[in-house]
């Protein structure tokens, strides 16, 4: 797959700044593309959650608190 003119035009400028820098950057997006994955393979799993929650909700089993 082809890189976005976009993603051409950061690449071109993360070109310019130091190694710290740039591997500081890549530790970012690294991290970003991570939490996205995990996010996406949790999908289901906190969607069970929201559901049983919900249902927990409805029967009562809940209590309201301050925070």
């Amino acid at each position: 797959m082809k890189m976005t003119t976009e993603l051409e035009k950061v690449i071109k400028n993360l070109n310019q700044l130091s190694n710290t820098e740039q591997n500081a950057i890549a530790a970012l997006i690294q991290d970003e593309l991570l939490w996205e994955l995990t996010f996406k393979n949790s999908s289901k799993k906190l969607t069970g959650l929201a559901e049983e929650a919900l249902e927990e909700y409805k029967a009562g089993k809940t209590k309201k608190t301050d925070w």
